[in-house]
């Protein structure tokens, strides 16, 4: 199913896009286009039912490894990431959030694709109610310098094998289902 034509012509057809590469995901696209066509602004975190982010799945030069965060405010190792804050470029807000959160000198975007969509809640914290997330995910590859400094939304970071992640069970079911289109890309 294609996503309408919306107020947001490229990430239209982003989803489209993904839709057509992973057609068993045609669920998420359209829950995904429905609210691109929501009429509140759809990239302010003020929504409070849910609204889009932009997370990146950096992968070393090589492409074997994974660099991932221990979230200080999920306390779990996930992709680095965050709110869009009324950019509906979302493929720049995961580079810009993967630069934030990693320091890692020269990353730069792989292709612009969308790699993976997950819908995640995000629970209650201070004066924020609980909210749905609508992460879109990009690649983000890093180049021969692989040094990372530690922002203060994490507790710590680490590149790990891609191969580890999918066969972790403690990984998230989303860092699992990233490992495994990952490894399928490679094998290709």
């Amino acid at each position: 199913m294609a996503v309408s034509p919306s107020r947001y012509p490229a990430l239209s057809r982003q989803l489209d896009d993904y839709g057509r590469r992973w057609p068993a995901e045609s669920a998420a696209v359209e829950g995904f286009g429905e609210l691109l066509d929501d009429p509140q602004d759809p990239f302010g975190r003020d929504r409070l039912a849910g609204h889009f982010t932009g997370s990146a799945w950096v992968v070393s030069a090589d492409g074997r490894r994974t660099l991932l965060t221990h979230h200080r405010k999920l306390d779990r190792w996930l992709q680095p990431g965050g709110h869009a804050d009324g950019d509906a470029d979302l493929a720049r807000v995961a580079l810009r959030e993967a630069e934030e959160e990693t320091g890692v000198p020269g990353l730069r975007l792989e292709d612009g694709a969308i790699f993976d969509l997950d819908r995640h809640w995000i629970p209650e914290r201070g004066a924020v109610p609980g909210h749905w997330h609508y992460d879109v995910r990009y690649v983000v590859r890093a180049g021969a310098d692989e040094r990372f400094m530690v922002s203060e939304e994490s507790h710590d970071l680490a590149w790990r094998e891609i191969a580890a992640v999918l066969d972790d069970p403690d990984s998230d079911e989303s860092m699992r289902r990233m490992a495994g289109k990952w490894m399928r890309n490679l094998a290709a």
